[in-house]
């Protein structure tokens, strides 16, 4: 079994080099989109911290509503 698999591997190695930049292309491409969602979370990494905390109103149409005082510690 491992000697398919080398020989499935040498084979796209093959094919891959007949390809050129394609590959450094299409992970460029990639890492650029990671790079760019990564910009993005860390310029909301602030946006908890931008008003006090303050106590949670009380909603009586919650479904699993905290109606027995465990929530204050």
């Amino acid at each position: 079994m491992l000697t398919q698999v080398l020989g499935t591997v040498l084979a796209s190695g093959t094919e891959a080099e007949g390809a050129g930049n394609m590959p450094y292309i299409v992970g460029g491409g990639i890492f650029a989109f990671f790079l760019l969602l990564l910009f993005i979370c860390v310029s909301f990494t602030n946006v908890g911290n931008r008003h006090e905390a303050h106590a949670e109103a009380d909603d009586t149409h919650r479904q699993f509503s905290n109606k027995h005082g465990h929530g204050d510690h």
